[in-house]
């Protein structure tokens, strides 16, 4: 039995769906990071850079979302492609979600809605919101006359659909207009019935909703005064 520690921010919800995907048997631990249970010595034992999502596999502990993609895809013999020149693909675009559009997108939300409001235009807050747009035009443009990110569906697009998601929260409410061959993505996926299951996730516990100063300490822990 997987141990899943998740929340339901972008990252542990696609791994979520993998795990629906790959049919691998797993048990949800929430972990509420507006609590700080983060930062519990348990759970940095686990994962010493106290983010979610991780899990625990056996002798196996990987974090890292697009690690642990790999890992459960590897592990299901599932949702990979075949051949040395569609593994380089696959890598790149995976890395191209790891390294771009979640970071940039991450940091888009972070100056649009929570830092503090002087902090919400300016140089950072544009150079953020422009990084972000950037990165999902780039996705968007490689998908056009394509079903998937790849030749077929694959770990790639399970990491792509935990953050389009959230694109009306990264870039507005209508963003996901802007890019239509990702909103195509986003429901093709949506609609999977492994999609539907990791959604149900969010009924299985009750997370912290209130930002309060409690929470801001945890989650921004960078800034002295919010």
């Amino acid at each position: 039995m997987i141990r899943f520690y998740y929340n339901l921010s972008p990252n542990p919800m696609k791994v979520a769906l993998c795990l629906e995907e790959t049919g691998l048997a797993y048990e949800p631990i929430p972990v509420d990071t507006r609590r700080g249970e983060q930062f519990a010595e348990t759970y940095a034992a686990i994962n010493p850079n106290a983010k979610v999502p991780a899990i625990v596999d056996g002798d196996a502990t990987v974090f890292d979302s697009n690690a642990i993609l790999l890992h459960l895809a590897e592990k299901a013999g599932a949702f990979l492609p075949h051949g040395e020149a569609a593994r380089g693909e696959m890598l790149s675009w995976l890395m191209f979600v790891a390294t771009g559009i979640g970071p940039f997108s991450g940091q888009c939300v972070h100056f649009r809605h929570f830092a503090p409001e002087a902090e919400r235009t300016g140089y950072a807050a544009e150079r953020y919101v422009f990084e972000a747009r950037r990165h999902w035009s780039v996705l968007d443009a490689h998908l056009s006359g394509r079903s998937f990110v790849l030749a077929e569906y694959g770990i790639v697009d399970m990491a792509v659909w935990g953050w389009a998601r959230m694109l009306p929260f990264i870039l507005g409410e209508d963003a996901i207009l802007e890019f239509p061959n990702v909103k195509r993505l986003l429901d093709t996926v949506s609609a999977r019935p492994a999609a539907q299951k990791a959604e149900s996730l969010k009924g299985r516990h009750a997370f912290k909703a209130e930002l309060d100063d409690e929470a801001r300490r945890f989650m921004f822990r960078s800034m002295k005064v919010i």
